[in-house]
This record gives C-alpha cells, sequence and structure tokens, in this order.
C-alpha cells in the first residue's frame, strides 16, 4: 500500500532533504511551496533520484489559499500518512520597540498560523491514514528566544511547541501521533544572505555548538523519518532537539 507524505515549504532545505530521505523509504511525496520555479527544481530533483512527487502551490499564510489547495489535494488523494508542517522562516529582524503591526503579524502568520490552518484541513486525510502523524518545526530560538531582533520569531516557534502537545492531545483519539523537531543551526539557505555577507560571523557560530559545527539538512531529515516509523509509534507530544549540544551552551 502506498504511503504519502506532504511537506509543506518542501521546495527547498530542509523540506526538500527530508522529501528526499522520506521518498527514498518508499513515501510518494506531496510537495508545498509557493516559488514555481523553485518548485519545479525540487520536483526535477526528486525524479532523479525515482522519487514520486507532485507539487501544489500555495500560501500557507493564507487560510483561504490553503483551503482551495486542499481542495485540489483531496480530489487527488484519499488518504495522508504524514503531514510536515515545515514552512516558516525568520521573516526579517526587528526590536520589539520599533516592530510594526506588519511585521508582528506576517511571522506569527507564517510560523504558528500556517500550523494550525494547514493541520486542521489535513486532519479529514490523517484519520484514514497507515500509522498516521504530524510532524511541526519548532527551533533552538523558541527555547533561548532567538538573537536581537528574532524575539517575535523565537515567541513564534515556542508557541508551536505548545500547539504540538495540544495537537497530540487531540488527535491521540484518532491514532495520530503529533511531534516536533527543534532544530538548532542548520546549513541552509535560511543562513545564506549572513554566510554571503559575513562569514566570519558565519564560522562564529560553531563556537557556539557543542560539536563545532553547523548541522546539515539531512541529520534533520532523519530523524523525522524516525518519528515517521513504526520505531516511534509510542512517542507522541515530544519536541525533539537537533543542535548539536548548542543548547548546553
Amino acid at each position: 500500500m502506498s504511503r504519502y507524505a506532504m511537506i509543506t515549504g518542501g521546495t527547498s532545505g530542509i523540506g526538500l532533504a527530508t522529501a528526499k530521505t522520506l521518498g527514498q523509504k518508499g513515501y510518494k511525496i506531496i510537495l508545498n511551496g509557493i516559488d514555481e520555479a523553485q518548485a519545479a527544481s525540487a520536483a526535477q530533483a526528486l525524479d532523479a533520484l525515482e522519487i514520486q512527487s507532485e507539487v501544489f502551490l500555495f500560501d500557507v499564510t493564507d487560510e483561504e489559499a490553503i483551503k482551495e489547495g486542499f481542495t485540489r489535494i483531496k480530489a487527488k488523494y484519499d488518504k495522508l500518512d504524514l503531514l510536515i508542517n515545515n514552512a516558516g522562516g525568520l521573516g526579517g529582524r526587528s526590536r520589539f520597540e520599533n516592530m510594526t503591526t506588519e511585521f508582528y503579524k506576517k511571522v506569527m502568520a507564517l510560523n504558528l498560523d500556517s500550523v494550525f490552518f494547514v493541520t486542521r484541513e489535513a486532519i479529514s486525510l490523517l484519520k484514514k491514514g497507515d500509522n498516521p502523524s504530524i510532524i511541526n518545526f519548532t527551533s533552538i530560538a523558541g527555547w533561548n528566544s532567538g538573537g536581537p531582533g528574532a524575539g517575535v520569531y523565537g515567541t513564534s516557534k515556542a508557541a508551536v511547541t505548545t500547539l504540538t502537545r495540544a495537537f497530540a492531545k487531540d488527535f491521540a483519539e484518532y491514532g495520530i501521533r503529533v511531534n516536533a523537531v527543534s532544530p538548532g543551526t542548520i546549513d541552509t539557505d535560511f543562513h545564506a544572505d549572513i554566510k554571503k555577507n559575513n562569514m566570519t560571523v558565519f564560522n562564529s557560530w560553531k563556537d557556539n555548538i557543542l560539536l563545532k559545527r553547523l548541522g546539515e539538512p539531512e541529520e534533520v531529515a532523519n530523524v523525522i523519518e524516525f518519528l515517521a516509523s513504526q520505531k516511534a509509534s509510542f512517542l507522541t507530544g515530544e519536541i525533539i532537539q537537533i543542535n548539536g549540544g548548542q543548547a548546553f551552551i
């Protein structure tokens, strides 16, 4: 029987690495994104690995766009085994004193609202899944509140931690497990600007990590694959830190 995994924001970075890892384990991948060219490139990369995938373009911060996107998904798929709420981002940096309402709402919508809206639409499909589970993305910033100007990002990710545990309580009666991963500093395009413009700062981040290196997207993907598997069948409501000991320093 086919197994289906949906990954929001799955056309690059950790999302795409996860799609490759899961695809190589036999999942058929439903990718979500907003950039058409990036989505086409991701689909091509998966096809090169002989991984079956389909892309649905819609904005996960837009409630109506999500509903319309899931109308299309439900017209083609009658179940979902795994939902990965990966979409998210820093959205820029702003200190609270000068933060605009627009910026605050944008960051919260991207990192928190999207998880709620997407999950709400996906539940009817997950109820029909095999060993169904949801895996959310929080962040080390949800524990340490983030660096300068990233306070609202940290706040949004801390809220995802609580939402994950609330989902776990709500969906347990359907046999749906809900967990989250909490990455530290992972070497992806998320940090592309500072890597390009200030390599000294980028390299200094390693000093704040116990293992003295940044994480790789595949290392997060491997944990996600475990959480989705039968090996983690008694895990729900858990937040798995993936930070090389960064939280200890």
